[in-house]
C-alpha cells in the first residue's frame, strides 16, 4: 500500500474521531487534512499507521478544541454542533452506538468534559482504543488516562442522553411530526411532543434566530405551525434527513440553497428536544447556503399580506 491508499482507508476513521472531539465539520476536515501533511513528511518507516494517524489527528483536535473553547465563551446565543448529515466511518455492528455518540445531544455534553477528557472519552468508549494506545496519545500514563475516563464517565453519565432504541419507531414518529409541520396542525404537533419540550435555536448572531429557548409542548406547537405555512408560501421546502445519527430535515430555500437544519431528539414515543442550525458558517459543507435574512423579511411580508 502507499502511503496515500493507506491514508484514505483510514481517513472516514480520522474525520470521525476528529469531529466528536471538535464538534465542527470544517474543523474536523482541516484536522484530517493537517494528519495527512505530517504522515506525508515523516521520514522513518510507521509500523502502525493507524495508530500515527489516529493519535496525530487527536493531538491535532485537542490543540482545535482548545482554541474554539475561547471563542466559543463569546459566542451569540446557544452554541450548538455544526451538523453532520452521514458520519462516514461505518461498523454495522455498532451502528447504534456510534450513531448515538455523534448525536447533538451527546456533543453537546462533551462540551461539559476538558478536551484531554472528551479525547480520552472519545478514543475509550467510542472507538475501543486501548489504555497504552490512549496514554502515548496524550502524553499522559495509563493511570492518569483510566482517572480521565471516570472522571468523563461520571459527567456524561449525569446527563446522559436516551433515545428511542427501535430505528422503525423513531422515523415513524419523525414522519407524523414533519407531516403536521408541513399542514400547520398545532394539534397533531403537540400531541407528537414531550410536555416539557424545548426548541433551540443556533443563529451565532449571522442569521434570524430565537432570543431564548422555547419551552412546552403548546408554546413550540403554536410556533412551529404559525412559521412553517409562511416559509411554504415562500417556497421554503424541506427533505426529511439523518441529522448526527437522528431524525431530522434540511431546509431549502426555493432555489435549493441550504436555509437550515432541524434534528430531532426523541424518547418514549415523543420529541424531547427540537434543535435549529441556521448559522451560515455551519452550513457551508453541505453546500450553497440561503441567505436567511432575506428569507425572514420575504415571512415577515407573507405575513403581513394574510393579515
Amino acid at each position: 500500500m502507499s502511503k496515500v491508499d493507506e491514508f484514505e482507508e483510514l481517513r472516514p476513521l480520522l474525520f470521525s474521531i476528529a469531529y466528536r472531539i471538535v464538534g465542527s465539520v470544517g474543523e474536523a476536515e482541516d484536522a484530517v487534512q493537517e494528519t495527512w501533511l505530517r504522515f506525508d513528511a515523516s521520514t522513518t518507516r510507521i509500523a502502525s499507521p493507524k495508530a500515527f494517524l489516529s493519535a496525530t489527528v487527536t493531538r491535532i483536535s485537542i490543540d482545535v478544541l482548545r482554541s474554539a473553547r475561547v471563542r466559543r465563551e463569546e459566542y451569540v446565543g446557544p452554541w450548538l454542533p455544526e451538523p453532520l448529515l452521514s458520519d462516514p466511518y461505518q461498523d454495522p455492528e455498532r451502528s447504534a452506538e456510534l450513531a448515538e455518540s455523534v448525536s447533538m445531544a451527546a456533543l453537546l455534553l462533551l462540551e461539559r468534559l476538558s478536551p484531554l477528557e472528551r479525547s480520552v472519552f472519545v478514543l475509550r468508549e467510542v472507538f475501543a482504543f486501548g489504555f497504552d494506545e490512549i496514554a502515548a496519545t496524550v502524553g499522559r500514563s495509563e493511570a492518569a488516562c483510566r482517572q480521565l475516563l471516570v472522571r468523563a464517565r461520571r459527567h456524561m453519565q449525569a446527563g446522559r442522553p436516551r433515545f428511542e432504541a427501535d430505528r422503525q419507531e423513531r422515523q415513524e414518529l419523525a414522519t407524523r411530526f414533519f407531516d403536521a409541520l408541513k399542514g400547520g396542525d398545532v394539534g397533531g404537533l403537540q400531541n407528537l411532543l414531550a410536555a416539557d419540550v424545548q426548541l433551540v435555536g443556533d443563529g451565532g448572531g449571522k442569521a434570524p434566530q430565537l432570543a431564548r429557548a422555547v419551552v412546552g409542548a403548546e408554546n413550540v406547537a403554536r410556533l412551529l405551525a404559525a412559521v412553517y405555512p409562511l416559509m411554504a408560501r415562500i417556497d421554503v421546502t424541506f427533505e426529511p434527513h439523518e441529522v448526527n445519527g437522528q431524525p431530522g430535515a434540511v431546509f431549502r430555500d426555493r432555489d435549493g440553497k441550504v436555509l437550515h437544519i432541524l434534528a430531532l431528539d426523541m424518547l418514549d414515543g415523543q420529541i424531547q428536544t427540537i434543535r435549529s442550525v441556521i448559522n451560515p458558517d455551519k452550513l457551508g459543507h453541505l453546500g450553497p447556503v440561503a441567505d436567511a435574512w432575506a428569507i425572514d423579511h420575504e415571512m415577515k411580508q407573507a405575513r403581513r399580506q394574510m393579515n
